[in-house]
């Protein structure tokens, strides 16, 4: 039998994530062949896989980790939130539905097969398979019907690793207040926790390990530290946008409005990763500042219910202003089409049929259509052909005039467009900045620097700079040792 591991967290952002992409990078190390698993995912951050569909931007990362081409195996189930109670529900990379939490509930064991023939195929072709969990196994409430923790774990027999999160406090409390609440059933797939994000002396938390392994009878597979490298690594969680605050001081200033259905966020790494750019998430309520060089609004999987949104919090009236004062736009795909005129949504893609008024800054009309695009793509600048390459996700269509002034070139065709006095520009393209050419292009329009390095490099030197600290400090030999048992 194939060898697999199941990370499940005593909560969110414990880092679950960015663990199995560790392990992953520090197993594919010692010589074997890893795939990432996810069974279901729930995130507005998406990548293209290899088949053209959509798989969360974490199993993207996992993939990188195992040297894998990612593929719609790896996150079978996909939600997609497009309002505070619905979500957009991707199967095998292809939109499956929509429905609201409750009916999502009553409907999630329909999937079940699709997670575990999805799960058969990278077992199929892998020595180990590291599953990572969504949320935690001690939210009960959702047992019923569970696909995405302790469900899969059963059904498929996957031994179950709990992490906790000693920074945010209460750890003891979090992983045997989860030992507790799990039936007989479940605690016995658990077979140890390891304990993530320490600061300071490991050694002054060895009564706590002690502790935790007398309450629980799980053993411990370590403690690890804080790892610094994992800043460079692109974050799921939107919770870490409200985190992130002013930084470098004389730096050109670009501000990004924090959507509340903001998509793919992780396009702004590579710049707020610049020593010469101080990057601002601005969250709701508060104003854009006036002193920005470029506001950029970003992906968001609601355009209509954003723009809505961004009106209701009064940046409609600042983002005229930093026009006024001579300030640069750019829009990324859902931002793109709020920049233009019109958008119309007549089959009512994202909810109702409606219709609205865009931001005007571009001359171009958007209607919401059925079919997705999901693709990969290259190309160069419109005007000195600097190479760049990304993808696109997004429903909608743009038309207009102001197509006729190109922002971008994709293979050799015009794509996105730009004012007439080329301050506001738009593309309906991801990771636009990941190239390290295009991105000290944009740069160095707005008066500031760059250090050029592709940001794929600087993540695969994170990748392994983070699994040299979990050999140092985890026993991945005791965790490798499990994974080749079943409970």
């Amino acid at each position: 039998m194939t060898a697999a591991l199941m990370l499940q967290g005593t909560g969110s952002d414990v880092g679950k994530s960015v663990l199995v992409a560790g392990l992953a990078r520090a197993y594919v190390r010692r010589g074997l062949t890893v795939r990432p698993f996810k069974p279901q995912n729930m995130s507005n951050n998406a990548a293209v896989t290899s088949e053209g569909g959509e798989i969360g931007r974490a199993q993207w990362l996992q993939a990188l980790a195992c040297g894998a081409t990612p593929s719609v195996h790896m996150n079978p189930v996909l939600l997609k939130p497009q309002s505070d109670t619905g979500a957009q529900i991707i199967v095998h990379g292809k939109v499956w539905g929509v429905a609201e939490a409750a009916e999502y509930q009553s409907r999630k064991t329909e999937l079940l097969g699709a997670v575990l023939s999805s799960y058969a195929q990278l077992a199929s072709e892998a020595e180990l398979v590291l599953v990572e969990g969504a949320g935690s196994p001690a939210e009960t409430n959702l047992r019923d019907g569970d696909i995405a923790n302790m469900g899969f774990a059963t059904k498929a027999n996957v031994p179950v690793i709990l992490v906790g999160d000693i920074d945010r406090g209460g750890v003891i409390a979090s992983l045997v207040g989860t030992h507790t609440v799990l039936s007989a059933q479940d605690r016995k797939m658990v077979q140890g926790f390891l304990i993530n994000k320490f600061r300071g002396d490991v050694s002054l938390f060895d009564e706590g390990l002690r502790d935790i392994e007398r309450r629980t009878d799980w053993r411990s597979f370590g403690v690890l530290p804080w790892v610094r490298a994992v800043a460079d690594l692109p974050a799921e969680d939107g919770v870490v946008l409200e985190k992130t605050g002013a930084r470098t001081p004389g730096a050109i200033k670009i501000a990004v409005p924090m959507f509340s259905r903001i998509a793919n966020f992780d396009d702004l790494d590579p710049l707020a990763h610049e020593a010469s750019v101080d990057l601002q998430f601005i969250p709701p309520a508060r104003a854009l500042p006036g002193d920005a060089d470029l506001v950029i609004l970003p992906g968001t999987k609601a355009t209509l219910g954003d723009l809505v949104f961004f009106r209701a919090q009064g940046w409609d009236v600042d983002l005229a202003a930093h026009v006024r004062r001579g300030g640069k736009v750019l829009g990324l795909c859902g931002g793109f089409q709020m920049l233009g005129r019109r958008i119309a949504d007549p089959e009512g893609i994202e909810g109702k049929a409606q219709e609205a008024r865009g931001l005007g800054l571009l001359e171009i009309d958007t209607f919401m259509q059925p079919e997705k695009q999901v693709r990969t793509v290259a190309g160069t600048s419109w005007q000195d052909e600097v190479p760049f390459s990304g993808y696109e996700i997004h429903v909608g269509t743009s038309d207009g005039p102001g197509l006729k002034r190109p922002f971008l070139k994709i293979e050799g065709k015009p794509h996105g467009a730009v004012s007439e006095d080329g301050q506001i520009m738009g593309a309906y393209v991801h990771g636009l900045f990941e190239s390290g050419a295009y991105r000290r292009y944009l740069l160095a329009q707005l008066g500031a620097s760059s250090d050029g390095i592709n940001q794929r490099v600087k993540v695969e030197r994170a990748l392994d700079r983070l699994a040299d600290e979990m050999e140092a400090a985890l026993d991945l030999d005791g965790l490798l040792a499990t994974a080749r048992r079943a409970p």
